[in-house]
């Protein structure tokens, strides 16, 4: 019995992570744009449809995972105007209706069907597009709605309960970067061996590491213009059996004492233990250390650096979506803290 739930469960697994990235990261820009200009987002479903639009609408009304202003997510399942308008008209018009009295230009009207043919989902959203409201579809891989809407999420599958459990993973992530791009923080992200100090393979003792002169005083600049400072580091001697994490914890500690000295402050340290051999997720280039700082603080990735010296940590940086700065012997952090503080993202 517990292979019949595992299997199931990796059948779900695979469907949410076949979801087209892009499909996503369209629908979040859609939105964000509607937001920004003062429209609001519309929902509406059937069934269990219904109820995940509700949720979907809740997240921005009241708030995924951080704390911002309210945003103007509705939905069109009150049990009241659902009710009223299906008896005194037809249930195909319940959602069309609501439309054509709440609908302006320049909303987002989001409809969620497993099939894609649901019929009053269909209805509301042609009467959306003739409004002037951008029209989002959220279905399996089959029905009409797709073809219809401004712009389709799919979500592979043609089981019911696999696309409700795509559609919600992909809403979520949709309600986490539109949360991080208009209300996130920003920050800078650095590399620290030969970036913030000289290299010293494997280092193992706080005393053999050394922070450059100009350290001190470029975080705090950083800090004092509103970034967060994150370190991110590749540390496999750990991983070697080189060193164990409470050396590393006390050359860390060695950093923050020194930077605090020039009135700087490193916001937190991000470090992966693993050897290359390994193929974790968090050993740069992948981003897994980048989430979880994105995770934890709300950082808003479009707004933020990565500054390091190596080809890993630039690819680190663009794959998160951050703007990637590489330094050297001629280009150092303190040059790279001048670009940033002179040409902010927007």
């Amino acid at each position: 019995m517990n292979d019949m739930i595992a299997a199931e469960l990796r059948r779900s697994a695979e469907t949410i992570s076949n979801i087209d990235p892009a499909q996503i990261r369209k629908a979040a820009d859609i939105l964000i744009e509607a937001f920004s200009n003062g429209g609001q987002a519309i929902f509406m479903g059937n069934g269990g449809s219904s109820a995940d639009a509700q949720h979907i609408a809740a997240e921005f009304s009241g708030r995924y995972m951080l704390e911002r202003p309210a945003l103007p997510g509705v939905c069109l399942s009150n049990i009241a105007p659902v009710t009223a308008i299906g008896n005194d008209y037809s249930y195909d018009l319940v959602f069309k209706r609501q439309i054509e009295g709440i609908c302006r230009k320049g909303d987002v009207v989001v409809g969620m069907s497993t099939s894609g043919n649901s019929k009053n989902v269909i209805l509301a959203m042609e009467a959306a597009k003739e409004r002037g409201a951008i029209t989002i579809s959220f279905t399996g891989d089959g029905g009409k709605m797709r073809e219809i809407a401004d712009h389709a999420v799919i979500i592979p599958s043609k089981e019911t309960p696999r696309i409700q459990e795509g559609y919600l993973c992909a809403c979520h992530t949709i309600c986490g970067i539109v949360e991080r791009e208009m209300f996130g923080q920003r920050a800078v992200f650095i590399d620290r061996d030969d970036t913030i100090a000289k290299d010293v393979p494997y280092c193992d003792d706080p005393d053999k590491f050394v922070p450059f002169d100009f350290v001190p005083a470029s975080i705090k600049r950083l800090n004092d213009a509103g970034y967060l400072v994150i370190l991110v580091t590749n540390q496999s001697g750990i991983g070697r059996g080189y060193f164990d994490e409470s050396t590393l914890e006390s050359i860390h500690d060695k950093l923050r004492s020194v930077v605090e000295s020039g009135g700087g402050r490193i916001d937190d340290i991000f470090y992966c233990p693993h050897k290359p051999e390994d193929n974790c997720a968090c050993r740069k280039p992948e981003i897994g250390m980048g989430v979880s700082a994105v995770m934890k603080y709300g950082i808003n990735p479009k707004a933020s650096y990565m500054v390091g010296d190596n080809d890993k940590d630039v690819e680190f940086g663009n794959r998160l979506g951050c703007r990637s700065i590489k330094v050297s012997e001629t280009f150092t952090f303190e040059d790279a803290v001048d670009a940033i503080l002179g040409h902010p993202v927007e």
